[in-house]
């Protein structure tokens, strides 16, 4: 699938930034601008998001060929591959098909476990927001306040609802819409939620700097994750973002902007 992307920079080594879950690219295009003074930064929208097509399919195989689609289209060899939450998981599932490809691999506030068989609330919490949105009749919807009001009991984090309001669009011929495929997003639930540690593609990567790195108040990445991203990442480094969430990209850009620069440039 030919993604939507957006570039930053030119004839410097490339990064490829991977959103997560409801994101775009557009939300990452303060980082990219810090990050394109070292790097020509590819900035994408995932399939069932943004900008990019929408399809029946939303498994991390389709969606790490995209971005080896990507790299292909732009004649990249290798590049930095980063990505946010379900585009981490992206991210790592290209390190293990396509490890010839990646100079270094950056995955962020994301484990590679599967989080439906977690005690974590995550999975719970995303079908919420889900439920919430495919709940609403945005044909009956003539302002934008209304959407929040009506999503206030789904998504009472006022941050998380901000962000998933930025993928409402006003529709050129009245009205509104969403840029995700919601329908796609709430069937396909289990396939982004899932793991790679029993999976056939597991197998121990090296051969290129992998930093993780999680928000501190994240319930995302847990100290017990730490042997399963070792196992499969066996040189990985592990860092915490302080004071940070789930949304470090929005919650401390600046110190997650200078941590990726630190490492990848020491």
């Amino acid at each position: 699938m030919e993604l939507f992307y957006r570039r930053v920079g030119a004839d410097k080594p490339a990064m490829v930034i991977i959103h997560g879950l409801y994101g775009a690219s557009d939300n990452w295009m303060s980082l990219a601008k810090i990050w394109s003074e070292h790097f020509t930064v590819y900035v994408v929208d995932q399939r069932n998001h943004g900008q990019s097509p929408h399809s029946a399919i939303h498994t991390y195989s389709a969606m790490c060929d995209d971005i080896l689609e990507l790299l292909d289209h732009q004649k990249i060899n290798k590049a930095v591959i980063l990505g946010h939450s379900m585009g981490g998981k992206t991210a790592m599932r290209l390190a293990m098909d396509y490890p010839q490809r990646v100079e270094a691999l950056v995955v962020i506030d994301i484990a590679p476990k599967n989080y439906t068989l977690a005690t974590d609330q995550q999975v719970a919490a995303h079908h919420q927001i889900l439920d919430g949105l495919n709940a609403l009749d945005l044909s009956q919807i003539q302002r934008r306040e209304q959407v929040e009001m009506a999503l206030n009991s789904a998504i009472p984090e006022e941050r998380t609802k901000q962000f998933i309001m930025k993928n409402l669009k006003r529709r050129s011929e009245g009205g509104f819409e969403w840029k995700l495929n919601l329908k796609v997003l709430t069937e396909q639930m289990p396939s982004i939620a899932e793991g790679f540690y029993s999976h056939e593609i597991y197998r121990h990567i090296t051969g290129f700097p992998v930093l993780f790195i999680k928000g501190e108040n994240s319930p995302y990445i847990k100290p017990t994750d730490h042997n399963l991203i070792l196992d499969i990442f066996p040189t990985a480094d592990i860092v915490s973002i302080p004071n940070a969430g789930h949304w470090i990209h929005a919650e401390a850009p600046e110190i997650l902007a200078q941590t990726v620069i630190n490492y990848l440039l020491p």
